[in-house]
C-alpha cells in the first residue's frame, strides 16, 4: 500500500507509524510532523475499516494525536459492528487533533531512538542522570501482522456484506407455491419428515423443446416421498407409479394469479394430479395422503432443468449400465460400463425407457433409484462439501432449479432441511417402489392398480417409522421393551380385569372390542368405559404392579409389543375391584387385528429394495 494513503509519504514505512501506548497497552498511529502540510479539505465521514486495506490495520483505540488532513487512518474506536465510528460535522479541529488553519504546527515527535520528553518540559541534564531506554524499532514479523490485520478486517467485512448479499440473491432465485393447507405445516427438527419429490414433465427452459410434448403443463412425471426418521438414522425414498389408478380428492388451489377454487377430484392416473386441470403441487400432496395414509410436511418440485444443472454443480454423477444404450427418443448414447453423467447427459438417463427391461415405466423407475443414489453419494462426498465452487454452484443450481412449498420459503428454512437430511448415512437410505399390479378393468394393460396383499405393509412401516435397512438401534430399542414387560407368567383371562377406553380409534371401537374380549377369548371381567379425555397414536395398556401377570395375558390377546404396555396404576371398576386401563389410539385396525406394529420389513419387501450406497449397473 502507498504510504500516501497514511497522510504522508517520505520513503516511510507506515508500519512504522504504529506505537505502543504505554498507559494503555495499545497500538497507536503517530505520523511524522516534521514537515509542513498544505491545510486539508474540511472534515468528512470516516471509512470504514474495510474501505482500505490498511483500514483497520492498527489494533486497539485511535491515538487522537495530530494527524494531517486528507489521511484516512481511523479516528475513533471501531464499534461492534465492524464500522468505524462517523465523526461529528461540527467538531472543532482542535477537539480532532488536526490543526486549524492558521494555527501553529505540532511539535514534531522525536525520532527513534532519542529520548523522549513532554511538550514545554526542561530538558533533562545528560550527565549523571540515567537517560529513558530509546525506542526499538518493529520487527518486520511486528509489520507483518498489522498488515495481516488489516487485510483480515478487509475480508471480514466485506465476507459479512458479501454473504449478506448474496443470501438475499438465493432467497431471490426461490419458487414457491403455496401448500394450500396440505402440509403438515412443514417439518420439524424433533420429528419424523415426510418430503414429497416431484419431477415434472415440463419441457420450460433453454434446449427442453426438442424432447417432444413441448406443450406439456407439467404432470407428476417422477414422484417419491421421502420418509426420514425421527432419529435420523435411516430413510426410506417409496417411488410412485406415474400411470397407478388413485383417487385424487377435491382440491382447495391458489391459482397463479392469486385466485382460489376447488378442483373436483376424479378417479385417474396418479400423474395428473399435478398440472392437469389447473392442479398444483398441493393436489399431489393430498393425492398421496388420500393413497398411503401420510401427511407431507413439505414438497419439492424440479423440471427438465433441475436435472441439468443440479448435476453439472456437484461435478457429474457416476453412473453405470449392463448393456449399451443408444435410445433415439432420449438421445441417449452410452457404451457398457461406468460413466460420469451431467447436463444433458443426465437428463437423457433419468429419461429413457426403452433401454431397459420390458421398456415400461416400472423398470424405468429402477434405473431412476439408481441415479438418486449416485447422486446422494456424490452430494455427500468430500470433494463437493469441501469445494466452495461447487458449493456455490449448487446454492445457485438448487434455488433457481427447484419449486418449493410455501412453508420453505427462504434459503435459511432451506438449509435447516439439508442440514437434517445431511445427517443421514446414505447406506440406511432405501428406494422402494410401491407394490402394483395390472388393471384388471384393461384388456390392453397401460396401467397398475395398488397390489393390497404389500402395500399396507409399506405404509405401516412408514407411518412407525420403521427403518427398511433395519438399524440396529430401533431393533434393540423395541426387543429391550418386549423382554423386560412380557417375560414372566400370564394370568388366565377369566382372571384378566381392564377398563376399555376409546382414545382415537374409530367410533364403536369400544364396544368392538369388548363384545371380542368377552365372546371370543374368555375375558369377562372386562367393561366399556366410554372415550378417553385424550387422544393417542398408538393403543396402550396401563397398569399396576402387581397386575403384571393379567398385563402380559391381555398384551399377548392383543397381539401388543411391550412398547405399548404401561407400567402404572391401577383403576376401580364398577365392581369396586382393581382394573387395567386399555385405551384404544388412532392405531386400533379393529378388534382381533394384532396392535404389534411391524419391527421390520418382511421377506417380500426386502426383495423389491434397495440402498443408496450400492452401485448397480442399469439394465
Amino acid at each position: 500500500m502507498d504510504a500516501q494513503g497514511r497522510g504522508r509519504g517520505n520513503d516511510i514505512d507506515p508500519a512504522d507509524q504504529w506505537v505502543l501506548n504505554p498507559d494503555t497497552g495499545d497500538y497507536e498511529l503517530r505520523l511524522n510532523h516534521s514537515a509542513p502540510q498544505r491545510p486539508g479539505p474540511s472534515p468528512r465521514r470516516a471509512r470504514s475499516s474495510g474501505g482500505s486495506p490498511g483500514g483497520g490495520a492498527g489494533p486497539g483505540k485511535s491515538s487522537g494525536a495530530g494527524t494531517g488532513s486528507g489521511t484516512d487512518a481511523p479516528r475513533g474506536r471501531s464499534g461492534a459492528s465492524g464500522r468505524t465510528a462517523e465523526r461529528p460535522a461540527g467538531r472543532r479541529a482542535s477537539e480532532r487533533g488536526t490543526p486549524e488553519r492558521g494555527a501553529p504546527e505540532r511539535e514534531a515527535p522525536e525520532r527513534e531512538g532519542s529520548p523522549r520528553r513532554r511538550r514545554d518540559a526542561p530538558e533533562e541534564p545528560s550527565a549523571g542522570r540515567r537517560g529513558r531506554r530509546p525506542v526499538k524499532k518493529k520487527s518486520k514479523v511486528k509489520k507483518a501482522l498489522l498488515w495481516t490485520g488489516g487485510t483480515m478486517a478487509f475480508v471480514v467485512l466485506a465476507t459479512a456484506v458479501g454473504g449478506y448479499l448474496y443470501l438475499e440473491h438465493l432467497n431471490d432465485n426461490i419458487n414457491t407455491v403455496s401448500d394450500d393447507g396440505a402440509s403438515t405445516g412443514g417439518f420439524q427438527k424433533d420429528k419424523a419428515i415426510n418430503i414429497l419429490l416431484i419431477g415434472t414433465d415440463k419441457r420450460t427452459g433453454a434446449g427442453n423443446e426438442g424432447y417432444g410434448d413441448k406443450n406439456s403443463v407439467g404432470h407428476a412425471d417422477t414422484t417419491l416421498l421421502l420418509h426420514v426418521s425421527q432419529d435420523r438414522t435411516n430413510a426410506t425414498a417409496l417411488s410412485i407409479p406415474r400411470d397407478l389408478i388413485v383417487d385424487i380428492p377435491d382440491c382447495p388451489t391458489t391459482l397463479e394469479d392469486g385466485t382460489e377454487k376447488v378442483i373436483p377430484g376424479s378417479r385417474n392416473r396418479f400423474n395428473t394430479s399435478l398440472g392437469q386441470n389447473e392442479r398444483t403441487p398441493s393436489c399431489t400432496m393430498r393425492t398421496v395422503t388420500e393413497l398411503t395414509g401420510i401427511t407431507p410436511d413439505n414438497f419439492m418440485v424440479a423440471d427438465f432443468n433441475a436435472i441439468k444443472t443440479l448435476t453439472t454443480a456437484v461435478g457429474g454423477v457416476d453412473v453405470c449400465v449392463a448393456e449399451d444404450v443408444d435410445d433415439p427418443d432420449s438421445k441417449l448414447q452410452l457404451t457398457a460400463g461406468p460413466h460420469t453423467i451431467e447436463g444433458e447427459q443426465a437428463l437423457a438417463f433419468v429419461r429413457t425407457r426403452k433401454a431397459w427391461g420390458n421398456k415400461g415405466d416400472l423398470d424405468r423407475i429402477k434405473v431412476q433409484q439408481q441415479f438418486l443414489g449416485a447422486l446422494m453419494r456424490q452430494l455427500k462426498s468430500s470433494d463437493t462439501l469441501t469445494s466452495p465452487t461447487k458449493m456455490v454452484k449448487l446454492a445457485e443450481a438448487g434455488t433457481e432449479a427447484l419449486t418449493v412449498d410455501s412453508q420453505l420459503d427462504s434459503i435459511n428454512k432451506l438449509k435447516d432441511l439439508g442440514l437434517e437430511l445431511g445427517k443421514l448415512n446414505v447406506k440406511n437410505l432405501a428406494f422402494i417402489t410401491l407394490p402394483v399390479k395390472d388393471n384388471p378393468a384393461e384388456t390392453v394393460k397401460a396401467t397398475v392398480v395398488v397390489d393390497e396383499s404389500q402395500a399396507p405393509e409399506i405404509f405401516d412401516l412408514l407411518k412407525n417409522d420403521v427403518s427398511f435397512t433395519e438399524v440396529k438401534q430401533q431393533e434393540k430399542k423395541e426387543k429391550a421393551a418386549v423382554a423386560a414387560r412380557l417375560k414372566g407368567t400370564k394370568a388366565p383371562a377369566s382372571e384378566v380385569r381392564v377398563q376399555v377406553f376409546n382414545g382415537g380409534a374409530p367410533d364403536g371401537s369400544a364396544q368392538e372390542m369388548l363384545r371380542w374380549l368377552q365372546i371370543d377369548e374368555g375375558v369377562s371381567k372386562s367393561e366399556n368405559a366410554g372415550n378417553a379425555d385424550g387422544t393417542l397414536k398408538k393403543t396402550t395398556l396401563e397398569y399396576a404392579p402387581d397386575q403384571a401377570d393379567q398385563a402380559r395375558r391381555l398384551a399377548d390377546i392383543l397381539g401388543m409389543s411391550g412398547s405399548g404396555m404401561k407400567p402404572g396404576e391401577s383403576v376401580t371398576n364398577t365392581q369396586g375391584l382393581p382394573a387395567m386401563t386399555l385405551t384404544l389410539g388412532e392405531d386400533f385396525k379393529g378388534a382381533g387385528v394384532s396392535l404389534t406394529p411391524p419391527s421390520k420389513a418382511s421377506d417380500d419387501i426386502k426383495k423389491s429394495t434397495s440402498t443408496a450406497d450400492k452401485v448397480e449397473c442399469a439394465q
